[in-house]
This record gives C-alpha cells, sequence and structure tokens, in this order.
C-alpha cells in the first residue's frame, strides 16, 4: 500500500528502551513470536515503506548492531521514559518524517502508515486504536518534533501526549483495529508465546 510520502522520507523509530519490569526485566525487543524477534518483526514489517530504521535502546548495543539495526540511547539520563527514546529518534533522524512504533506490539495493519501520513499535515499524527489513544505509534514532523521535544524534556513534561497536543499532532481512529501489547505474561500467552 503506497503512503502519501515516499519511503526515502520516512525513518521507523522502534522504541524499545523500557526496562520490562512487568516481564522480569525481559528485554521485549528480543522476545520471539514464530521465531523471529519483535525488533526484526518490524524492521521487516516497514522495510518498503521507510529508508531507514533506528532503535531506541538504552541496553545491548553490541546486539542491535550484530542484527544490522543501528541503536540509539536516550539523550537525557534518568529512566525519563518513553519521550526521551522520542527525542534520542529524532535527534538521530536524517529524513523528515520519523515513524515511532514501540516494540512491543502485537500488530499493526497495512493502513496504518498511509492513514497517519494522510492526516500529519504540517506537525504529524498519532494513532487511535478500539482500546484510545496510541501515542508511541505515531507519525512526527521532523521540523516540529525536536525543538518541541527538547523543551519538553527541558522543563520536566514526559507525557508524550502532552507533547502531541503542543504540536497540534491529529489523532487518527482507526475502527476495529487493535495493537495490542506484550507487556505481562498474560499478554505473552495471548500471543501464543511461550
Amino acid at each position: 500500500m503506497t503512503t502519501l510520502l515516499p519511503a526515502s522520507q520516512i525513518t521507523l523509530g522502534i522504541l524499545a528502551g523500557g526496562r520490562g519490569t512487568r516481564l522480569g526485566g525481559v528485554d521485549k525487543a528480543w522476545i520471539e513470536r514464530d521465531g523471529l524477534a519483535q525488533v526484526i518483526r518490524w524492521q521487516r514489517r516497514f522495510a518498503g515503506d521507510t529508508s531507514a530504521v533506528l532503535v531506541s535502546a538504552n541496553r545491548d548495543a553490541a546486539r542491535y548492531a550484530a542484527a544490522g539495526l543501528h541503536s540509539v540511547v536516550d539523550r537525557v539520563g534518568g529512566g525519563l521514559g518513553p519521550l526521551a527514546g522520542i527525542d534520542a529518534l529524532a535527534a538521530a533522524c536524517a529524513t523528515p518524517w520519523l515513524l515511532t512504533i514501540p516494540v512491543d506490539l502485537v500488530g499493526v495493519n497495512e493502513c496504518l502508515l498511509p492513514t497517519l501520513a494522510s492526516h500529519a499535515g504540517a506537525s504529524g499524527a498519532f494513532a487511535v486504536d478500539d482500546d484510545g489513544a496510541q501515542p508511541l505509534v505515531a507519525l512526527w514532523s521532523l521540523a516540529a518534533l525536536r525543538p518541541a521535544a527538547s523543551a519538553a524534556l527541558a522543563r520536566g513534561d514526559m507525557a508524550v501526549h502532552s507533547l502531541q497536543a503542543t504540536l497540534g499532532m491529529a489523532a487518527v481512529r482507526l475502527d476495529g483495529v487493535r495493537f495490542g501489547n506484550l507487556n505481562t505474561p498474560d499478554d505473552l500467552a495471548a500471543a501464543g508465546i511461550t
């Protein structure tokens, strides 16, 4: 499916910097489903839609490099959460647009990127699935994101949804879609991961 933006204009940013505390510290990027690690699943899924892949990861840089992935660490320390990861991805991104997804998603539909792109306007758009707003599933304009993320971190406002409101990003409803996530042992079991 084609998007309104060519792949050459978009970088995929996979958010994998969490500590996996609800899974006993397991690195969710390397959880395998059907023999494929989550981080590799998303790299392959968006290979035709994006020109580059960056992974926000605060550990195991060598493991990502061995898999041919470029990882970036948070530029600000202290476990500040997803906004710090988005800031790090934005700083490393070389395209005008950044598509972010959390590594622990169960699935995305084929129309995700085209739908976000069609509503992105000047600052970007984020997804709203049947479970509600999904601020980490978003298409960001780098020109707007870089200064706004830095400013939010500087003032201690770590809420991604707050940053999106500041930027005026569009909330895009995806009816009948549920991304799901792999946060708990029950989530893993529901996704068929043993």
